[in-house]
């Protein structure tokens, strides 16, 4: 393994160990057995090496999620949706870590324009996976702006279950309470459509 290679490693360690905004340099080199220069000379910044760390990560846990949507094979949508979200609970278990850094790294991707850009650029590789799970089958009619669109109110709920799980995890909503809230709620406009 190369100094890069052992950089990132490092990094990540020191991402599920400190978080983003604890982690210095020298955490990072203490972890990865490198030196100072070699952070410079390989991501230019610790900024640039914890971000490219917390995005490898990130797609590591998307992978696992990924299977989690391909499992989803159930011709119910809801019951897809209810598989999918407890999966995504199951997830935090071992993942608790990588969130607690991801919410600083949003936290802090306001001031970091490259952490911003690396984060919504895997938003936007996430979208079309998200619509893609939900529409499954006759979604050939569905226009960009509505799988975008889909895939957005996806992120949406996943990232509030996250910010959930991590503040009260007893009092978070489960997989199969989400799906049930749903259905309340598309009954709820189904009932409303009808008056």
């Amino acid at each position: 393994m190369g100094h890069r290679e052992r950089l990132l490693a490092g990094a990540r360690v020191c991402l599920y160990e400190r978080g983003y905004t604890r982690t210095t340099a020298r955490d990072i080199v203490a972890a990865s057995d490198t030196n100072l220069a070699s952070i410079g000379y390989h991501f230019g910044s610790k900024e640039a090496l914890l971000t490219a760390a917390l995005v490898q990560a990130f797609e590591e846990w998307g992978v696992e999620i990924d299977r989690v949507l391909r499992d989803g094979t159930q011709p119910d949508l809801m019951d897809r949706l209810e598989s999918m979200w407890t999966g995504l609970v199951e997830s935090f278990g071992s993942h608790r870590p990588l969130w607690v850094a991801g919410i600083e790294a949003f936290a802090l991707a306001e001031h970091l324009p490259v952490l911003r850009e690396q984060l919504a650029e895997s938003y936007t590789r996430a979208r079309p996976a998200l619509a893609a799970f939900v529409l499954q089958s006759g979604g050939e009619n569905v226009t960009e702006e509505t799988r975008k669109a889909i895939g957005s109110f996806l992120l949406a709920l996943m990232i509030g279950l996250t910010v959930q799980r991590l503040l009260d995890p007893e009092a978070a909503p489960s997989g199969k309470e989400l799906a049930a809230a749903l259905r309340l709620i598309i009954g709820a406009v189904h009932d409303t459509a009808g008056d």
